[in-house]
């Protein structure tokens, strides 16, 4: 039996009374211990607003935040903040310690971890996400993907349930964008983690279990990957990317061409050609 670790109810939020609209408007969803969930739509979409309501930096203003069976209130807003990890878009915002090490032993230093386990989990942690090698350097002098790490570490020493990442790998370069997700896959895969990952990366949204499309404060649409970049051009109309096969297939259809229904990763497109091709 699957086991709910997120459940948002009826969540509505309005930044100001002047707002002609709210950020977040009737949201309901619910997702499962392990799973890996990307949140995609257009500025504006409520993205972002959606991940500080789950992690408790927002109050919404209707509705219901339950994380890990514990509902959310001002009462046990530090019980969850310590389930839910949050990595934000630029590393640089997140340090505070003038080395690696140190910065890592920030958060468990305010929580009153005893120095001999402090250690260790600073330690482990940076061990994690290879940048152990790295532990006395300034995390200034690191690159993009290697400060974003060192903010993983940070997180994942304080052993949360939940990570958040909000547009995480937005400002790094295709190999640092690699190096993160691969280092959450690591860590999902260990330890049982359950990711929701806020994303305009097409390619990092495609390794979660299932999409979460959100429009003008809506929740869109829910499905598995294959679902949702299979819809095409509804997508695209939205003012999103799909994955280069499935605009492949788009034109290929407006050309008139028989294509398949079913969502195709790359290598699947080009089996399909070759097949095409080698009937001709």
């Amino acid at each position: 039996m699957m086991e709910e670790m997120v459940q948002l109810k009826n969540i509505s939020f309005t930044y100001s009374e002047e707002d002609l609209r709210p950020a977040l408007n009737d949201v309901s969803f619910s997702i499962n211990r392990g799973e890996w969930i990307a949140i995609i739509g257009p500025n504006g979409s409520g993205k972002s607003t959606l991940a500080k309501t789950i992690n408790g930096l927002i109050e919404a203003s209707v509705g219901q935040v339950i994380i890990d069976g514990i509902t959310l209130t001002e009462e046990t807003v530090w019980d969850i903040r310590t389930r839910v990890g949050m990595v934000f878009q630029n590393p640089d915002n997140q340090f505070v310690g003038s080395t690696v090490q140190d910065d890592v032993a920030f958060g468990l230093e305010n929580i009153g971890v005893p120095r001999e386990e402090m250690l260790k989990r600073v330690e482990d942690a940076v061990k994690t996400v290879n940048m152990h090698e790295f532990m006395d350097k300034e995390p200034a002098r690191l690159s993009g993907g290697q400060k974003q790490r060192v903010a993983i570490a940070g997180i994942i020493a304080l052993a949360p349930e939940i990570i958040i990442l909000d547009e995480a790998t937005t400002m790094l370069d295709p190999k640092g964008r690699k190096e993160v997700i691969q280092t959450i896959q690591k860590l999902k895969a260990e330890r049982n983690l359950t990711v929701i990952s806020i994303t305009h990366d097409i390619d990092e949204a495609a390794q979660a279990n299932r999409i979460f499309v959100m429009q003008e404060g809506h929740l869109e649409r829910i499905g598995r990957p294959e679902e949702i970049f299979a819809v095409g051009a509804d997508i695209i109309n939205m003012g999103l990317d799909i994955p280069f096969p499935e605009k492949l297939k788009y034109q290929l259809s407006r050309q008139g061409l028989k294509v398949p229904e079913g969502y195709l990763t790359e290598e699947g497109m080009v089996e399909w050609l070759w097949t095409l091709l080698s009937k001709k």
